[in-house]
């Protein structure tokens, strides 16, 4: 008699469906059946360890069925059959049948002795009952029962065509889904939809049942096929539907387009010359640091409140709209949001109106307060939200006094006090030619944002703060250098190399696919560092040879809970389809300092940064690194990986992680390659002793040079000993590459993405450079013309 398996997110509706199921049959002739339903803790969900013990659990020789209730829970029992036996496995099926319905079929089949597949037939013939009771006609439309088609058009009939990639963050769920159906159902017409990525469909657009059978994720494509009376303008609808992302935000204008497939699916680009490296000079702009609230006219105490949480709603509301609409920085904006959301904050602001002051008043003190004591912190997290809370006070302060804080049209040279997220994703870089902060590094949120989006900034320049608007300014963001009225002398040098860094860009763009080859011969691969799907796709464009740095915990840096592996190894995947089936180098969870992790609460650390962190943090949390290398090890079945563990500096600490790897491989089979930061001065002092233990090394230079410069690369006052290049850093990067000679040795710090220290990297010994992904051809080219 065959075994089956419920496979369900709930673990009471599986125990559920299972007695019902039961009834169907005596005790001494019902099959075996297994239940892997829920999370551990008493939460919704699946899990593939679970379902593969459950299979196990179930195993006959006549077979294995297994029926799951939703889409997760089929990846998952997918997933599970990778984790079984090889001969288990090919005893097993995934039904694609109802649960309750399919479940009872199979169990009152098997229980007649009807073998796997007679069981599997009638299991997806679940629905029959129902059909033959109501009728064909009352089903929703698009949803398809065994052997049903959705009725499609005479052969010869018209037909308007359309396909476009989806580019919602979360593929087409519920709520876009639902948008399609009600804006397409009104038509007369027929549209019929497929996933032409996974082969699925046709199902008919009137049915919001049938667009979930399609299984549209992000970058599948979308097809559609429209006739009757109104196809034209339902085409017409659909592609506005398409550009506006089904209800989740307008693309960016470089996006825009999507009447076919090649145009879609690109993230946000910028001209080829746009690199954020490029030199410029214009007119300078100042835009205001303080708002003017003297006209604000204050009401009573709970008119002030109602104006405060409006402002804060319409705030968090614009917040929520930028984390759709730039999903490359979705973790920056939504830890503003997480700001604004802070039950103490709303609490702190309530007091103030108590004690009778305005909602401007309180906006302007308790914030500045709050930012002013982030500022003094240790923690280079929190001091950099202190520009993340003046932020939020300079906009909820525009909100409450009606001020514009438009910048689209800002033109020339912005000079800012210092660059907030918000601002930096609302310039037009067609007209915004660059920006000069007054204060703040390199590495702030808002910095991060603009070079990301191809506008060249120039930091920490207190003097620039007195330069009068429409000064002819000139920036260099590879240097830092600003001009202040250049003399027709600089004008014409400066002329020059914008001539030269420009030209650059283009020829690096057009041979940005070709490998990268040194003058000697030697071939370097030039990857990328991701952490979002957008990076990926930027990486292929721009001829990534892989993905030499995924940042796990920037990828999942938005989700309030742990991934599971089923969850980490489906997103992995996605990276290597978007990669083109190159190399992802998959870094293990690196928390701490300013990394935090929702899901992983660390406590306060007097210095973070020489704190837990890496694979310190892991030894705390066995259970999370567990499921991460299992999401390692599926993916690894589906694209290549190699994993890379953070933050070592002594043998013992890779043992462990490597002896953690082995048990898993060891259960589920196969081979993925072992490397190791080399992000301290203890573990490039003592690279040989690691040489026994990996198969490559990863060099990161940006905590390299901090911890061996012993500068906060978070604090401005030290900033220049923190991002600069140093002969004590070098030495150390030439001792780690002597030890690795002959095995991969790659790169990927700021050192990396800097094209000029590349032919120093490559004679230190460097195999691999991994750069930011859109100055990979700048990279390739240098390794061509330098090294």
């Amino acid at each position: 008699m065959i075994g089956i398996v419920v496979v369900s997110h709930s673990l009471a509706l599986a125990e559920a469906a299972v007695d019902l199921a039961s009834q169907m049959a005596p005790p001494e002739r019902r099959p075996v059946i297994r239940v892997a339903a829920g999370l551990d803790g008493g939460g919704f969900g699946t899990d593939a360890t679970a379902v593969a013990a459950a299979i196990r659990g179930a195993d006959s020789p006549d077979g294995i069925l297994i029926l799951a209730d939703l889409g997760s829970a089929v990846l998952s029992s997918e997933l599970a059959l990778e984790l079984v036996e090889p001969d288990i496995a090919q005893r097993a099926q995934v039904c694609p049948a109802p649960l309750v319905e399919g479940l009872v079929a199979a169990v009152a089949t098997a229980s007649a002795g009807g073998d796997r597949a007679a069981a599997a037939a009638e299991a997806n013939a679940g629905l029959a009952a129902k059909v033959e009771h109501l009728g064909p006609g009352d089903l929703p439309a698009g949803v398809l029962i065994p052997g049903a088609a959705v009725a499609g058009p005479a052969p010869d009939a018209a037909a308007l065509v359309w396909q476009g990639a989806i580019e919602n963050e979360h593929g087409l769920h519920v709520r876009p889904a639902a948008a399609l159906v009600a804006n397409l159902g009104p038509f007369d017409a027929q549209i019929q939809l497929s996933n032409q990525t996974l082969g699925k469909g046709p199902v008919l657009a009137s049915s919001l049942a049938g667009m979930t059978t399609l299984g549209l994720r992000r970058g599948d494509v979308l097809a559609a096929r429209i006739t009757g009376p109104e196809a034209a303008a339902a085409l017409a609808a659909l592609r506005e539907l398409a550009a506006n992302r089904f209800g989740e935000g307008k693309k960016g204008a470089a996006a825009s387009k999507t009447a076919d497939a090649d145009d879609a699916a690109a993230p946000e680009a910028a001209d080829s010359a746009q690199t954020g490296r490029q030199i410029v000079v214009g007119p300078a702009q100042h835009l205001a640091a303080v708002i003017d609230v003297s006209g604000y006219l204050p009401g009573d105490a709970a008119a002030e409140r109602t104006r405060l949480d409006e402002a804060v709603a319409a705030v968090l509301a614009r917040l929520q709209a930028k984390a759709r609409e730039q999903t490359r920085h979705f973790g920056i904006f939504a830890a503003q949001g997480a700001l604004l959301e802070d039950p103490e904050l709303a609490q702190t602001l309530h007091a103030g109106i108590a004690e009778g002051r305005t909602a401007v008043a309180i906006v302007e003190h308790d914030f500045a307060a709050l930012a002013h004591e982030l500022d003094a912190l240790d923690d280079p997290y929190l001091r950099e939200r202190a520009q993340d809370i003046r932020s939020l006070a300079r906009q909820l302060t525009a909100e409450l006094t009606g001020a514009e804080i438009d910048v689209s049209e800002a033109e020339g040279i912005l000079i800012v006090s210092e660059l907030d997220p918000f601002v930096a994703s609302s310039l037009n870089p067609s007209r915004c030619l660059g920006v000069v902060t007054c204060s703040g590094g390199a590495t702030g949120h808002g910095v991060i944002v603009a070079a990301a989006r191809g506008i060249p900034v120039v930091t920490g320049q207190k003097e620039a703060a007195d330069i009068p608007n429409r000064t002819i300014v000139g920036l260099d963001p590879v240097h830092q250098r600003l001009w202040v009225n250049p003399t027709m002398a600089e004008l014409a040098e400066i002329d020059r190399l914008a001539v030269e860094r420009r030209n650059e860009a283009t020829l690096a763009a057009e041979l940005c696919q070709e490998p990268a080859v040194t003058q000697a011969g030697r071939r370097i691969l030039v990857e990328a560092n991701i952490g979002c799907l957008d990076d990926a796709l930027t990486a292929l464009g721009n001829g990534a040879d892989g993905a030499g740095l995924v940042r796990t915990e920037v990828l999942f840096a938005d989700w309030d809970h742990a991934p599971t592996a089923a969850e980490q190894a489906d997103s992995f995947q996605r990276l290597g389809q978007a990669l083109g089936g190159r190399m992802l180098t998959i870094r293990t969870w690196d928390p701490g300092g300013d990394k935090p992790l929702a899901f992983l609460p660390q406590a306060p650390e007097a210095n973070p940064m020489l704190g837990e962190r890496g694979l310190r943090a892991m030894r705390r949390a066995p259970e999370l690194f567990h499921t991460q290398l299992e999401a390692v090890a599926l993916a690894s079945r589906r694209t290549p990986v190699r994993v890379l563990f953070p933050m070592v500096c002594e043998p013992a600490e890779l043992r462990w992680a490597a002896d953690k790897l082995t048990q898993v491989l060891g259960r589920t089979g196969g081979h993925v390659a072992v490397g190791m930061m080399v992000e301290t001065p203890a573990a490039a002092l003592r690279a040989a002793d690691f040489g026994p233990l990996v198969d490559f090394i990863s060099i990161g230079t940006n905590d390299l040079t901090q911890y061996a410069m012993a500068a906060d690369r978070g604090n401005s006052a030290v900033a220049h000993l923190a991002q600069g290049e140093h002969p004590a850093v070098w030495d150390l990067i030439r001792l780690a590459a002597k030890a690795f000679a002959g095995r991969p040795i790659a790169v990927c710090g700021d050192y990396a993405s800097q094209p000029e220290l590349v032919p120093r990297l490559v004679a230190a010994g460097a195999t691999e450079l991994s750069v930011r992904p859109p100055l990979v051809g700048l990279v390739k080219l240098a390794v061509r013309t330098r090294a």
